[in-house]
């Protein structure tokens, strides 16, 4: 006998990305008698868990009678057996939803109103739309230093945080994005860590790319750590390269870029908070910052780069960091490869000193590693990088990068893309330009990052000549559909690849 109140709990295989959604019967005694529609929220009880839930109603046919169904998201998160019983309430009130509104009004937040939000939306109080709406207020430049100070202090206080009593210096790493192709972290973290630097790099999936860091190392290596795997990867090698999701660093900010990313939006505010926060969180003490500077990048003009980075220096100043930005070239894509696996191929050619390995990532990944061994030792530049070429021409870090994958479960093979074209040029003369944007929307179209063998490989440079029927690139997709899709967008966008005169 079900006691009033209660449902047993049915598994419906729905995958909802992560939105928590439950089904209820449009006959449901329950849902009459507390009044539940479609799009209500309910919280569901089981004894152990709660959770915030939007309804939708099906019809009898669905569901048994007495029961209420969960998507997997849900599901998982409450730790639910078939059958089980749950109980379904009306939500309690969420008081920060009036600071949410305030926001949106365009009123400044102190730091108990944000930490109230944050950690309403990490206890799953808020709806996607609820979300979205607080995302979207804090966009543009409509959050001021001490409310990015406190985002970052709010994301920090929900989550884990590892501690590195070990090590009295833990650096980092980080790109802001909008540059396909700019996979030079893993080879960074290869470099500093053979040269002695602890740095424990976890890194988010891609948000609005066809790659993240974690998405091209899943390629290569096991990514999903849990905290105690990750500690025990640092201690044997001084580095990982791991994904953040499952060690609970600011566990908040998984949320908001799930939903980022489903408004393709990245605001400067809420960049700087997600990523100072991960890394306070995962115990860094000094964090180098690349922020490529293009037409067609995430900065595209020097004065945005420069208030960015003195938002960032500011940030990490008053929460006790240390921090470099470089404004780095963001003219055109970086490498060869775009989407997880042809990017994977760029890293493995520059760690392996291979002829083939791509110039500019080779002399990007370089760059990068020279900074972060002046901020450890505080060496000249041009003797850092020296230092820096050294370790990568003598093997040993390619040697270190094998040492790390070992330790994260061991060196994968490169899977290939089962179908691929060659995108052509429709007339001849010289490279001019790459449209980043384009191009990575090109990659995506092809069903990157998700397919982690979906992609591109550029075929030439900026700069180049070109005639006409040339290889630009070559196209790869799991699918011959997503193959068709993205080949279509491209022959509506041949102007991505800006080639001008003539031969």
């Amino acid at each position: 006998m079900v006691a009033t109140g209660q449902l047993r709990a049915v598994r419906m295989g729905v995958d909802t990305h992560e939105e928590p959604i439950v089904f209820m019967r449009s006959d449901c005694a329950i849902c009459h008698a507390e009044g539940f529609a479609a799009n209500t929220r309910l919280q569901i009880h089981t004894g152990e868990r709660n959770l915030i839930a939007t309804l939708n109603m099906v019809s009898a046919a669905l569901l048994p009678e007495g029961s209420i169904g969960f998507c997997e998201s849900s599901w998982q998160y409450l730790h639910l057996q078939p059958e089980q019983l749950v109980r379904v309430r009306h939500t309690p009130l969420v008081h920060s939803l009036s600071a949410l509104r305030k926001k949106i009004y365009g009123g400044e937040l102190q730091a108990l109103e944000i930490s109230a939000i944050i950690r309403d939306i990490y206890h799953r109080l808020y709806s996607d739309i609820e979300i979205a709406s607080f995302l979207t207020a804090c966009a543009g430049e409509r959050l001021s230093t001490a409310e990015v100070i406190a985002l970052t202090r709010a994301m920090v206080g929900v989550g884990n945080r590892i501690r590195w009593p070990n090590y009295t210096r833990v650096f980092d790493k980080h790109c802001i994005g909008g540059l396909p192709g700019n996979r030079t972290t893993p080879i960074v973290i290869a470099i500093a860590s053979a040269a002695g630097l602890v740095i424990p790099k976890t890194s988010s999936r891609a948000i609005t790319s066809p790659a993240g860091t974690a998405d091209t190392m899943e390629v290569l290596t096991e990514v999903d750590l849990s905290l105690e795997q990750l500690q025990r990867v640092v201690n044997e090698t001084g580095a990982c390269l791991a994904a953040g999701g499952r060690v609970g660093l600011s566990p908040t900010d998984e949320q908001l870029i799930r939903i980022e990313r489903a408004l393709d939006l990245d605001s400067e505010g809420q960049l700087v908070a997600s990523v100072l926060s991960k890394k306070i969180a995962a115990g860094s003490t000094d964090v180098l910052i690349d922020m490529p500077l293009g037409p067609t990048a995430k900065l595209r003009s020097r004065a945005q780069a420069e208030r960015l980075a003195t938002l960032f220096r500011d940030a990490a100043a008053a929460l006790q960091l240390r921090l470099r930005c470089v404004i780095t070239d963001g003219s055109q894509a970086i490498g060869n490869g775009i989407g997880p696996t042809e990017e994977a191929r760029d890293v493995l050619a520059v760690l392996q000193n291979r002829a083939d390995a791509p110039a500019d990532l080779l002399a990007r990944a370089l760059y990068l590693a020279a900074q972060l061994l002046v901020m450890q030792s505080g060496a000249e530049e041009s003797d850092a990088l020296a230092q820096a070429r050294d370790i990568l021409q003598t093997g040993r870090a390619w040697a270190q990068f094998q040492r790390i994958c070992a330790a994260q479960g061991g060196l994968k093979e490169i899977v290939e893309a089962p179908h691929h074209t060659e995108l052509r040029a429709d007339r001849s003369g010289q490279l001019r330009g790459m449209d980043n944007r384009r191009l990575a929307q090109l990659a995506k179209l092809a069903g990157a990052p998700s397919s982690a063998a979906a992609g591109l490989r550029l075929r030439v440079k900026v700069g180049d000549t070109v005639i006409a029927d040339q290889t630009l690139a070559t196209l790869y997709a799991d699918t011959v559909g997503e193959l068709a899709y993205a080949r279509d967008y491209f022959r509506e966008n041949r102007d991505l690849f800006r080639i001008e005169g003539s031969v």
